[in-house]
């Protein structure tokens, strides 16, 4: 298959990439590394990049970026990176994505634990979770030419450790090797709709 990955260099991604690279096509793509760039809070740039990679037989994105801080000092615009990045940039790419998908093309988007295991500053995180797993089961069931459509809801990787283990304490974290199976699942497999939780 050909696959897009987005988020490619990430720790999500470089798992994903991993587990994919020895039986497909990996176009590998991030913000400012990779064969290509792009900017997933923008439509312009997204289809750009389409125009660029042409037809693909799945997409993969771990890419997005949300806010973390204190709801007490959230307003409106804090929320507005989540929604804007993470959230709608990942529905754009399939709205976008699905007229350069191939006939049973898959889509496999990122949201994560807190949509359901929530943490302190993480308000913005869940939001954008819970709805991206909601999007995913909708969009499911309309999309057209046998094309899928899966979330992977990984909690912390024990690669990510070092940067988020202050907001984590208490969670068991999982191996980026695990989690790259979730994704080998949505993309080698049939399910639609579904959210792969990982730990």
């Amino acid at each position: 298959m050909k696959i897009l990955l987005i988020g490619a260099s990430g720790t999500v991604g470089s798992a994903v990439d991993k587990e994919l690279s020895a039986r497909h096509e990996i176009i590998r793509i991030g913000r400012t590394r990779g064969d290509f760039q792009v900017d997933i809070s923008d439509s312009a740039s997204i289809r750009a990049l389409f125009g660029k990679t042409g037809k693909f037989d799945a997409l993969v994105c771990a890419a997005g970026n949300v806010t973390f801080a204190p709801l007490a000092e959230m307003d409106a615009q804090s929320f507005a990176l989540g929604l804007q990045d993470k959230l709608m940039g990942q529905v754009n790419l399939l709205l976008i994505g699905r007229e350069f998908a191939n006939d049973g093309a898959s889509f496999t988007f990122t949201s994560g634990v807190l949509s359901h295991d929530p943490i302190r500053s993480g308000a913005s995180a869940a939001l954008v979770n819970g709805a991206l797993d909601s999007f995913v089961r909708a969009a499911a069931i309309e999309l057209p030419r046998g094309m899928r459509v899966n979330s992977v809801s990984p909690t912390v990787l024990v690669e990510a450790m070092g940067s988020y283990a202050p907001y984590f304490r208490g969670y068991k974290p999982v191996a980026g090797a695990d989690v790259g199976l979730a994704y080998a699942k949505s993309v080698e497999g049939l399910q639609t709709g579904q959210t792969f939780h990982v730990g």
